[in-house]
């Protein structure tokens, strides 16, 4: 952890950080912005501290847009290649769901510098995703679809000689959106725990971000040989700042959710991170006169970044009403903030719960962080979770205890009136063609036989209903030999009482549960922007959009791209 100077350390008191309660309700969760923690910015920060080095070693791409590159990233004592496959993919073959078999471009990231042979195993793997396999070798699977009319419209004004409108060119952010980018194992990859220890790595997630970064850089270099390709010597390549306003759009389904229910402790370790960031921060007794430029200047950045961000969806397009009156809200009492009020961030910080909306109060949590990287940014390698997600059951515990536990962290649960159809209306199932997670109406299909265990709220009251009436004095280990349905939640109460932001405090197979919510969350640790859900079960963002390049990537460019420059927003 990143230790404070001494006057540092004197302007800083100790704060108790948010109630779980407050924090952990599905709404809440739904509005969270990318902050100095997102997973995204760890990596460009290191990065750039890191100075590590960036080659483009092939680029055999055809006139029609086919063929292998290799890009490297170079660290100060490895290298991580992404080797990807540039398909000509028919119009009719072209969809984001999970069901399809091809792709416009496929990808993995290797560890090392692929060689010819190693190039010729993949060729037959990775275009194929889930129909192939790939080795220990590779940390991540992915692949990406053109979003053909942005496509289509760039590369037209680049062959023309043209560069392409600047404000066409935000309405979408993308050229390619990725609709996996698999890591951690699957489908024959290396296993998390085989690179957890090194130190690039650290923070979660680290790879599959370093993937899509080195995409985005593909991308780009895609487009400028596509127009090159069709308008030879009076074509041009993407303008620094045009290139840099795109990113790299990605399509998420419902696979996506059940995530953060599975892994408890990580998931806790993300949301703990961010609320002693949001702690420390409120604790500071004086804000400088830097301090505030730098918040007041994210924060108009901010407001670009809302009137850029589009959606189609009747929820989010309310919510982003919402967010742009809270911002200008928000500038306004910005006015009155003096740098010589005492703990002007906790004052800051509670106006916005009494006059901002969810989107607005947790934009605001984000923003308090960035001036503050002293504070913040050493807490980043707090994220990852080294422990077994199957912890022992501690079955000395009394019937007494567990009780106790479930009425203490479980007490939201436990008042909900589960005898209403409304209440278990879903359940979660994982489908036979693609396994993949789905969530279907409990009454309207047969599906309550395949049900996966995703409902804590749920299965803690039916926990708590059983240990009712039974000897308080009587062991877990006892309970188990006649009840061992009950030993997922029983692990999970056990997990929750020692990791208070472990558990979504909501029901999560209600007729009212929104699953982008889960999404949302997961996403905004990412570093994502611009959420567009296209139901509620599915969601398009983008990623890495205005970030530098790794020709300009640098400690000064490499912090607060995520924020849109004014300056280059009317260019």
């Amino acid at each position: 952890m990143t230790q404070l100077g001494g006057s540092d350390l004197a302007n800083v008191r100790h704060a108790d950080l948010r109630d779980p309660a407050l924090v952990m309700r599905l709404a809440r969760l739904g509005s969270m912005h990318q902050c100095r923690l997102s997973f995204m910015r760890i990596l460009t920060r290191r990065m750039a501290a890191e100075n590590w080095k960036f080659k483009r070693s092939r680029f055999d791409i055809d006139t029609n847009g086919v063929g292998i590159a290799v890009y490297s990233a170079q660290t100060s004592d490895r290298t991580y290649s992404l080797v990807a496959f540039a398909h000509n993919l028919p119009a009719d073959q072209r969809s984001d769901r999970v069901i399809a078999q091809a792709w416009d471009a496929t990808f993995t990231l290797f560890d090392g510098v692929p060689t010819d042979a190693d190039i010729t195993r993949l060729s037959q793997n990775v275009p194929r995703q889930e129909a192939g396999r790939v080795s220990q070798s590779e940390l991540s699977l992915s692949r990406a679809n053109r979003s053909v009319r942005m496509w289509d419209y760039v590369t037209g004004c680049l062959a023309k000689g043209e560069q392409p409108d600047m404000e066409t060119v935000a309405k979408v952010g993308y050229l390619m959106r990725t609709t996996a980018v698999y890591g951690s194992g699957k489908f024959g990859a290396a296993d998390r725990e085989d690179i957890a220890d090194r130190t690039e790595f650290s923070a979660p997630f680290q790879a599959e971000m370093l993937s899509v970064y080195l995409t985005r850089w593909f991308v780009r270099d895609l487009a400028d040989h596509m127009g090159q390709v069709q308008g030879g010597d009076t074509s041009v390549k993407l303008a620094p700042a045009i290139a840099r306003a795109l990113g790299i759009g990605n399509s998420t389904g419902l696979g996506m959710a059940p995530f953060i229910l599975n892994h408890p402790v990580l998931f806790n370790n993300w949301i703990q991170v961010r609320e002693e960031a949001i702690a420390r921060v409120r604790s500071f007794k004086v804000a400088t006169i830097a301090e505030i430029g730098l918040f007041t200047s994210l924060l108009d950045r901010s407001v670009l970044s809302a009137d850029l961000w589009k959606s189609g969806h009747p929820v989010q397009q309310t919510k982003l009403a919402t967010l742009r009156q809270d911002l200008s809200k928000l500038q306004i009492r910005l006015q009155s903030l003096s740098y010589k009020q005492k703990y002007p961030w906790n004052i800051l910080y509670l106006w916005s719960e009494a006059n901002l909306s969810l989107e607005g109060q947790e934009c605001l949590a984000s923003l308090i962080l960035e001036p503050y990287g002293d504070l913040v940014d050493g807490l980043d390698h707090c994220m990852s979770d080294s422990a077994d997600q199957n912890t022992a059951i501690d079955g000395q515990m009394s019937v007494a205890q567990a009780r106790t536990l479930l009425e203490q962290h479980y007490d939201w649960a436990l008042a909900i009136d589960w005898s209403k159809s409304d209440a278990n209306a879903r359940a979660w199932y994982v489908s036979e063609e693609k396994l993949e997670p789905r969530l279907g109406e409990r009454f309207e299909e047969p599906i309550a036989e395949y049900e996966q265990p995703l409902s804590p709220a749920r299965d803690a009251e039916r926990l708590y209903q059983t240990l009712r009436d039974l000897p308080a004095e009587q062991t877990l280990a006892e309970f188990l030999l006649t009840h061992p349905e009950h030993r997922h939640i029983l692990r999970r109460v056990q997990t929750v009482a020692r990791a208070p932001y472990a558990e979504i405090r909501d029901n999560t197979i209600s007729s009212t549960v929104l699953p982008i919510d889960m999404l949302r969350c997961k996403l905004g640790f990412f570093g994502a922007i611009h959420f567009d859900p296209r139901s509620d079960r599915w969601v398009r963002i983008c990623m890495y959009a205005n970030a530098p390049y790794p020709e300009d990537l640098l400690p000064e460019t490499a912090e607060f791209w995520a924020y849109p420059e004014i300056s280059e927003a009317g260019q």
